[in-house]
């Protein structure tokens, strides 16, 4: 969670399915206006392999590609947004989201932090490091992620959101080299992008079952905004 957070449970996850493809056709938008040509465009490369691992339907995908691309004649303005505060409880939040509406998406995000506290530009982020994330999974038994961290030139490296899986840190600027270098290491990229890692994340055995349960019930209000693509959070594990 200190990387990024996400909603626990199995029904959540099912029901998180289109909410995922949404934001990944968002990425995939943005990242298409410098080219939609993912091998010339690392972004759009990235992204789009991300959406082929969670099984995007093709024709939602190159859609996406081409209306970012500005090849279908529809206008996509998307204005990247970052929100800072904390949770219940003092736990530190950034919520990034892709608008396009900013005066829609404000004073919602004033409304979820109304049980925690909404704080102002770099109220928070000092305490973050922005990083690039990157999912992997061993290819084969007996894969040694700390040996795949330093080859691929990773700073590096924690385990993943799914058992058995890494989660490899890198520089801001070194994302694209790395996801390209850790196939040859032993590991397959899931997903690759720029995100925030707290730097002194708050231990949630340090909370009470009932507090910690409200700090999750927040972040889930917060993750379930139509206009919110990430959440990363100040809390441990």
């Amino acid at each position: 969670m200190g990387a990024q957070w996400k909603a626990k449970g199995k029904e959540l996850a099912a029901n998180a399915k289109g909410k995922l493809f949404g934001r990944l056709a968002k990425d995939i938008m943005i990242a298409a206006r410098s080219g939609a040509d993912p091998a010339s465009n690392s972004r759009l490369r990235l992204v789009v392999e991300q959406a082929r691992k969670v099984s995007m339907p093709k024709e939602t995908l190159d859609r996406a590609i081409k209306k970012g691309a500005g090849l279908t004649g529809e206008a996509v303005h998307f204005e990247h947004v970052i929100y800072e505060g904390f949770s219940p409880h003092q736990v530190a939040v950034m919520v990034e989201c892709l608008t396009d509406n900013v005066n829609r998406t404000a004073p919602e995000m004033r409304v979820l932090f109304r049980k925690g506290q909404l704080g102002t530009s770099g109220s928070v982020s000092w305490d973050f490091d922005h990083v690039g994330m990157i999912e992997a999974e061993p290819t084969a038994a007996g894969s040694d992620p700390e040996v795949a961290a330093i080859e691929a030139g990773a700073q590096d490296f924690e385990p993943g959101e799914e058992e058995g899986n890494t989660m490899f840190l890198t520089d801001a600027s070194d994302l694209d080299l790395v996801s390209r270098a850790l196939p040859a290491h032993g590991f397959s990229v899931l997903s690759a992008k720029l995100g925030y890692k707290a730097k002194n994340p708050v231990d949630p055995a340090n909370l009470s079952p009932e507090h910690l349960e409200e700090v999750e019930a927040f972040l889930a209000a917060i993750d379930g905004n139509d206009d919110v693509q990430n959440v990363y959070v100040g809390l441990a594990g």
